[in-house]
């Protein structure tokens, strides 16, 4: 994810297609969004209206777990850094907790479902 002020679902693609290039042999999949344009499709796939991102850190502060809601980047120094607004515990040890900011208690439900498919340690902590 990244932001830019430019909607455009070419931009976005391009963005995309430009990340995915670099990662060429990379075993993951990856999906590129532009945090800025979310609110255009949220609606259509999540059934509610959210307001316009003000930057990544204000995205990544919503998202569905605390353990989930983080950002690394390179800095212009070439160092790593993290934005963890709910700090890192939760992911270090395997809780899954809701992130009420936006989702739904069905959001969140079917995502430890998904979850727990894969990794059936996990801690869930209850809606």
């Amino acid at each position: 994810m990244y932001y830019d002020p430019d909607l455009s679902v070419a931009k976005e693609a391009a963005t995309q297609a430009k990340i995915a290039q670099r990662l060429v042999g990379n075993q993951y999949s990856i999906d590129v969004k532009n945090e800025a344009r979310v609110h255009l499709w949220y609606a259509q796939r999540f059934g509610k209206t959210i307001t316009p991102y003000r930057s990544t850190e204000d995205a990544i502060s919503t998202w569905p777990t605390t353990a989930t809601a983080l950002g690394v980047y390179v800095d212009e120094n070439a160092q790593l850094q993290v934005f963890a607004p709910y700090g890192m515990n939760d992911l270090f040890m395997g809780i899954v907790r809701p992130n009420k900011k936006l989702i739904t208690p069905s959001v969140y439900q079917a995502k430890v479902h998904k979850w727990r498919q894969k990794w059936p340690d996990l801690t869930v902590v209850d809606w």
